[in-house]
């Protein structure tokens, strides 16, 4: 068994690669010659991961695919992150060595030593992300210019924040006005707009990018799951689900499935971002209940039934036929009740190691999704025309009055 085990392994670690990436071209009508472009967009922890994983799987393909990542130039790393770049160099033997061979290292040495100041896109070429210093990827081909990066690709991963997708693939969309055929956007992001006129709605990220690029949503997917994106990228055996148009989502889910990272797919596109939202919100409460309970179990669970009851409340409002919260959906509220920068926020928050006024964006960290989604479900759920039926006292009241984590949460993070 165990032998058999390996032998599938070794599978899909050779010419079973080659093999997927062969039926993707086909599907996309590529010619030979002419590589499969695929371009990340956001280089933040799960964006940078994400790319990691396809180079890692399918950067030996040259001739086939080319893989490369859109990150904005000028972000200086600090003298502390980079002393703490330099340990984690220097306590791995491969990374040292990789650095050695590509003449980089003294780099690192002179930036430990204050004689010299990094760049974020700098060292992502070397395999670093600015979230996520602990974890070494492979090497990757950074673009700063964004219509350089996007123009010709025939695949583009959105890896970044909900809160910046809209104006970013609205710049995209004037690079692409010349497009015969429309390219395939996966979006990795999760969080929500709230639009109030001419009737109260959420706009997720696919709906964004589909406004703001014009490319059909049956071109758009999104992937979300149980992932924390250092696990992931250190094989920690872990699942996710591609979601949209039957179109292209099978075809991908093949492609991106890998022995340690199953990826599987769904149709319910609008039950997944909604969920991909809430699941940062309420996981800052989780973080916030367990530093003040000093991680209790029981409290921690407690919480959890009422949050989960909660999000199914919310969804089963904003989704006309929203899928039950089970399996991966329930999994990845979970993971990110447990562990996540949302929930490490509010833990953060509530030892009083952090502040609001800080903002949403914390170094090391990254942007805080949770936050602005606290903002635009709140407001959204607050319109008299949702108003549902008050369960005791028989009238209509307003949704969020039926969401004492949200309505908290809300006093906490935005009334502060």
């Amino acid at each position: 068994m165990v032998g058999s085990i390996k032998a599938v392994n070794h599978h899909n670690n050779g010419c079973g690669l080659e093999e997927k990436l062969d039926e993707l071209r086909s599907l996309l009508g590529k010619a030979d010659g002419d590589p499969l472009r695929i371009v990340g967009v956001g280089a933040g922890a799960w964006g940078s991961v994400f790319a990691a994983l396809l180079q890692d799987s399918y950067g030996q393909f040259r001739e086939k695919v080319q893989i490369r990542i859109w990150r904005r130039p000028g972000r200086a790393v600090d003298r502390a992150t980079a002393e703490h770049l330099f340990e984690v160099i220097n306590s791995r033997e491969d990374v040292l060595r990789r650095l050695i061979w590509r003449c980089a290292y003294l780099k690192y040495v002179e930036a430990r030593l204050g004689d010299r100041t990094l760049f974020a896109d700098e060292i992502l070429k070397d395999g670093f992300c600015l979230n996520m210093i602990d974890t070494p990827l492979c090497p990757l081909k950074v673009v700063t210019n964004l219509q350089e990066a996007v123009w010709d690709a025939d695949i583009v991963v959105n890896g970044l924040p909900s809160t910046e997708t809209r104006e970013v693939f609205e710049e995209i969309s004037q690079y692409w006005k010349e497009r015969i055929t429309a390219p395939i956007i996966i979006s990795l992001a999760k969080g929500i707009e709230a639009a109030l006129k001419p009737v109260p709605r959420i706009i997720t990220p696919t709906q964004m990018i589909n406004i703001a690029t014009g490319v059909p949503l049956e071109n758009i997917l999104y992937l979300g799951g149980p992932n924390i994106a250092s696990e992931i990228y250190n094989k920690e055996y872990a699942n996710a689900r591609i979601c949209g148009a039957d179109k292209w989502r099978k075809p991908l889910a093949k492609f991106l499935r890998q022995p340690h990272f199953i990826v599987w797919d769904n149709s319910d596109l609008v039950t997944h971002e909604v969920m991909g939202g809430l699941k940062n919100v309420y996981a800052i409460g989780a973080g916030m209940v367990a530093a003040l309970t000093n991680e209790s179990a029981t409290s921690k669970s407690v919480y959890f039934a009422h949050c989960t009851s909660e999000m199914i409340f919310i969804t089963h409002l904003l989704a006309e036929e929203p899928e039950k919260l089970a399996g991966p959906l329930l999994a990845d509220t979970y993971v990110t009740l447990l562990k996540g920068r949302n929930a490490w926020y509010g833990q953060m928050l509530a030892k009083g190691e952090i502040s609001r006024d800080m903002g949403d964006s914390i170094s090391g960290k990254g942007m805080i999704q949770g936050v602005s989604a606290v903002g635009a479900f709140y407001e959204l759920l607050s319109q008299s025309s949702l108003s549902v039926l008050h369960p005791d006292e028989k009238k209509p009241v307003a949704p969020v009055e039926l969401c004492p984590i949200l309505k908290t949460l809300y006093k906490v993070l935005i009334i502060r």
